[in-house]
């Protein structure tokens, strides 16, 4: 299908908790697209609110695999939650630290309706988890510690960008 352009911090879709894809939803265009824009080198994921879509799914590109879930679900953080330097397409040009665990497993379903199952450590584990939250309307920096929190919006507000 095409790259779609990455909504950015600011737009109300990028708030919002995204509705379940039903099993008679045709998203094979969402899938596709999120595909496409995911593919941009340097980029780990892409949400479907990125892209200004209110529906339950994301696509990754961590180490060379390329793919997607329909209606992700967490089922399982372990470890010990560390800080990582994280970013966003939707908050360009800033990396904050975050806590983030260190493995992350999460269930939905293909484009089939079969189930599937993801689960990662290091990166992978950080984009299955900042996925999901882009599906539940939460931006990486809502996560940060208080102080960095007021720090990196101020730094937001002071972009070109904004």
């Amino acid at each position: 299908m095409t790259e779609r352009q990455i909504r950015i911090f600011g737009d109300p879709v990028l708030k919002t908790v995204s509705d379940l894809i039903r099993p008679t939803d045709d998203v094979t265009g969402l899938i596709e697209d999120l595909i496409d824009t995911v593919k941009i080198p340097g980029r780990a994921g892409v949400a479907a609110p990125q892209i200004g879509v209110n529906q339950r799914a994301f696509s990754y590109n961590v180490d060379g695999q390329i793919g997607y879930i329909i209606n992700p679900v967490v089922v399982e953080l372990s470890g010990e939650p560390e800080l990582v330097d994280e970013g966003c397409l939707s908050v360009p040009g800033f990396y904050f630290e975050r806590l983030r665990y260190p493995f992350a497993r999460v269930t939905g379903i293909d484009l089939d309706g079969n189930a599937i199952e993801l689960n990662g450590e290091g990166v992978l584990a950080q984009a299955l988890q900042h996925e999901t939250d882009h599906l539940d309307g939460k931006l990486y920096i809502d996560g940060l510690e208080k102080g960095l929190r007021r720090e990196a919006m101020q730094a937001i507000r002071n972009s070109d960008w904004f």
